[in-house]
Order: C-alpha cells, then sequence, then structure tokens
C-alpha cells in the first residue's frame, strides 16, 4: 500500500474518492465547505434532514456528477475530543472511511480531513481498509492501492505508513491458521521479513531450551509434534551503555488447552493466543525502521498447547528456569508458564525495563470487556510511563491492583507457587501475580490483551478478527524511553 502526500484541492483532486470530514458538533471543516459549497450545499443538507448524524467515524458517501473532479466523496463525522485522546480518535476516523471505500478495489482515495494525529490517521486508513480475509478467494475488503493526504509533512507520512504497516503485519500473524504458523514457522517468518533492518536474533531450540533449564515452556510444548521455540530479537539504536527496554510476548501458536481441554467453542479462535509475541515483533519493526534512538529487546516464548500421550499433566510440579517450582493445577493456565522461563531469560540478559503481552485471562475480560486491556505491575513509576504511552498512541488501557494478599491465591503445598488462583476469582490478578515471581527487582509491567487483541466482531473502522492493539503503545513507549 502506498502512501504520498497530495497537494491539490479537495474539489480539483482526480483521485477515485476523496474524503472530508465534519466534526460531531455538525460543523464542517474547511474542506467539507469547500466541497459542499461545489456540491450545492448537499453536505449541509444530509446534516439537517438528519440523514447523517456526523457522530464519530460515521460515514456517508456520495456521488457526484459534477462540482467536484472526483467520482465519489465520503464524509466522515470526526469527534472533537481532548489531545490525550487524539491518537484514536484519527485512526478510528480514517479506518471508517477506508474500510466503508474498500468494500470495492479503488486505487487512489485522498484525505482531506484536519487529523488531530496526523500519523495516527495514515495508520487507521491503512488499517481500516486491510482485512482478515487473507485465504478468502472472493475478498470483502480490497486494500487500497495508494492512500494521499493533503496537509501532511513527509515525517508523518513516513511515521504513519511505518506504523500501519507494522499494526497490520501483527494482525496477519494473528490472523493466520494454526497450521501455518507455529514455533518454528513463526520464528522463520520473522527473521524473513525483518531482513535487511539492524536487527539480531537468535533462536532457542529444543536442546537449546533444554540446555537452559527452560522447563516450564518445554511442559507446554511437549504434547505437540512442534517443538517450542524461544525468539530474541536485539536491537541497538543507542549506546551500547544506554537502559535496555524488553518487550515479551506470549507465543503460543495454538492452544488446545492441553489435557484441561478447551470446549470447541472456547478453541476455535485459539490462533489468537500468539498475539503478544506478534506484538512485539511489529513494534520492533517499525521501531527500527523509524531508527529510533533506543536499546530494544524482544523476547518471545512459542509453544503449542496440544494433547498426546506425552502432554503435561494436572498434578505435575516443573522446575522453572528461575528455579522456582510449578504445581499444576490446569494445563490451560499454560500462557503463564511459556512467559516465566521467557521473562527469566530476559531478565538474565541485563535488561533494565520489561513489559510483556499476553492473552493471558478470561478473567480480564470479565472485568473490563472486549476493548479495555488491564496493566499490572511491580513498580508504579513504570507503570505510569506506560500508561502515558498507552493513552497517546490511542490504546485502550487499566491499572489493576497487585496487592500482596493475592500472593496467598497461588499458593501451593507441594511446590512454591500453583499456576491457577483461588477459582474463578481475581483471575486476571492471581495470573499477574504469577508472573511476578520472575521479574525479581526488574521495573515491569504485564499487559493482558486477551480482549481488545482479537474480536468475532467488526466496528466501523476495523475488520473483526486481529486488531494489532498495543502496537502503537509500545513504539511511543520506546520513542519516550529512547529520549531520556
Amino acid at each position: 500500500m502506498k502512501v504520498s502526500a497530495t497537494s491539490a484541492s479537495p474539489v480539483t483532486c482526480s483521485a477515485e474518492a476523496i474524503v472530508v470530514a465534519v466534526r460531531s458538533n455538525k460543523q464542517l471543516t474547511p474542506a467539507a465547505q469547500e466541497v459542499d459549497v461545489a456540491l450545492g450545499g448537499v453536505i449541509q443538507g444530509l446534516l439537517e434532514s438528519g440523514e447523517f448524524s456526523a457522530a464519530h467515524a460515521t460515514t456517508v458517501v456520495l456521488y457526484p456528477t459534477a462540482g467536484v473532479a472526483a467520482k465519489c466523496v465520503l464524509v466522515v463525522g470526526i469527534e472533537d475530543g481532548s489531545p490525550e485522546q487524539a491518537a484514536r480518535i484519527s485512526r478510528e476516523a480514517a479506518g471508517a472511511a477506508t474500510k466503508r471505500l474498500a468494500s470495492k478495489q479503488r486505487n487512489q482515495v485522498a484525505f482531506f480531513v484536519p487529523f488531530p494525529a496526523p500519523a495516527s490517521g495514515v495508520c487507521g486508513a491503512m488499517v481500516g481498509c486491510t482485512g482478515q480475509d487473507l485465504y478468502r478467494a472472493e475478498k470483502k475488503l480490497f486494500p487500497i492501492t495508494e492512500l494521499l493526504f493533503a496537509g501532511l509533512t513527509d515525517q508523518q507520512l513516513v511515521e504513519g505508513q511505518t506504523l500501519g504497516e507494522a499494526v497490520n503485519w501483527t494482525r496477519e500473524l494473528v490472523n493466520a491458521p494454526p497450521s501455518d504458523l507455529y514455533p518454528r514457522s513463526f520464528v522463520e517468518l520473522v527473521q524473513a521479513t525483518l531482513a535487511g533492518l539492524p536487527i539480531q536474533s537468535e533462536v532457542w531450540d529444543a536442546p537449546r531450551l533444554e540446555a537452559e533449564k527452560c522447563h516450564a515452556i518445554l511442559a507446554v510444548g511437549r504434547g505437540s509434534v512442534r517443538e517450542p521455540q524461544l525468539l530474541m530479537l536485539h536491537y541497538r539504536g543507542a549506546a551500547p551503555t544506554a537502559p535496555v527496554l524488553a518487550l515479551v510476548g506470549k507465543g503460543v501458536t495454538f492452544d488446545s488447552g492441553g489435557l484441561s481441554l478447551k470446549p470447541s467453542e472456547g478453541m476455535l479462535d485459539m490462533k489468537c493466543d500468539m498475539a503478544g509475541a506478534a506484538t512485539v515483533v511489529g513494534a520492533i519493526q517499525a521501531i527500527a525502521r523509524l531508527q529510533l534512538p533506543v536499546n530494544v529487546s524482544a523476547y518471545c516464548g512459542l509453544a503449542e498447547n496440544m494433547v498426546s500421550g506425552d502432554s503435561y499433566k494436572l498434578g505435575d510440579v516443573i522446575r522453572t528456569r528461575a528455579g522456582v517450582t510449578v504445581e499444576v493445577h490446569n494445563t490451560d493456565a499454560e500462557g503463564r508458564l511459556v512467559l516465566a522461563d521467557t521473562l527469566d531469560v530476559a531478565c538474565g540478559q541485563g535488561v533494565h525495563h520489561l513489559i510483556d503481552l499476553a492473552t493471558l485471562t478470561g478473567a480480564c475480560m470479565v472485568a473490563l470487556g472486549r476493548q479495555v486491556s488491564g496493566v499490572f505491575t511491580n513498580q508504579q513509576a513504570w507503570c505510569d510511563r506506560v500508561l502515558q504511552s498507552a493513552t497517546s498512541a490511542g490504546d485502550w488501557a487499566w491499572q489493576m491492583p497487585m496487592h500482596s494478599l493475592y500472593n496467598e491465591l497461588i499458593s501451593s503445598p507441594v511446590a512454591d507457587i500453583k499456576n491457577v488462583g483461588d477459582g474463578r476469582w481475581g483471575g486476571a490478578i492471581t495470573a499477574a501475580k504469577f508472573l511476578e515471581r520472575f521479574v525479581g527487582d526488574t521495573p515491569w509491567v504485564h499487559v493482558d490483551i486477551a480482549g481488545p487483541s482479537f474480536s468475532d466482531r467488526s466496528s466501523n473502522w476495523l475488520d473483526g478478527g486481529a486488531s494489532g492493539c498495543f502496537v502503537p503503545t509500545l513504539i511511543e513507549l520506546a520513542r519516550r524511553y529512547g529520549g531520556l
């Protein structure tokens, strides 16, 4: 998908379709006013008649026979919000426009919209016209060949395109079926995609994981014919003595639940259980392409949680790489086991700050719904920086409690801890308390993206399936981290 600037006016622009905006208070933006005059007041008429409400991310399409050069005019409603909402508003409005226009193949669409966050507007336009229909012969959404933007600088275009490509790559990884994307193929695809970028990669296969005493990752992957992997990616954009930001992702490429078998309806979307790993590789790709002055390492613990005669069992006790013993009470609580060893590897390499992302618990969705990620921490100052980056990037997040009393809920009579808490209660928190045991004193934030990372419902601005959430946050976090 090509992204370019245009210096044409909305009336003279010869793109197949142009996009103009009306604010949610029904005030036409300057470009919309110009088009409205050229079309004899049709946009104002739609507003006055109530045919178009101008609510945020709603659209109406006009096919004028005269007055403007474009054959199609799309009018999108754009919300008036605070500066903290600028990225979200821009991404959603742009995505709604291109998603509506992507119902047929279009070569050029030009935006004449005053996005409050221009790069996010470019990203949203790229994401909105890209669907999950990777394997459909008859597509539902057709990515637009070239997107034109008026009034944006070259830097804004480059940043927006880089962000959009990172989000779409993450979405593509998460949407891929587990027969195509499994631990080894994930590694190979990521290495091929990142080739040519200043990113060094290292892979630990099953024998190396055994030598490194990563028994938790190995236990989860033991029931599959496809061996687990640990992928490490290192970008060094700052001085060797500068601090290192670690991005850690859960990469369970398919989760059957193991012997604690999921029902069919709960298993169907479990290709998405590697969304954390996809998020961190999408982010580090963009960080390297933008040449941010920061040192970043990404760690992806990759495994399939399958059922066989060699599957790990309820009642097993696993000695993790950190030496902490874990009693298995549920083989469907596997993501925290994969992350336990992965976090320990990251800490052992001397990183200075950690953030892990995982589709970890349905309990987080019960607490916060489908659109908001839960955030947990062992250091408030670091958590505040992550939350500020999420707000600036337009990702919804909410901090959850980590009181010491929750530690009791993961205690085990036969091992140091167990891999589940007290039944249904506080499940997202007890999962985070489990992970906390493996980060030591390193400032750490855990983000449970189980809700917003994947949806079976489409919105006005995004097709169903993978969302690519928190890729923008990680890029913004790295940008701010490098500026310290």
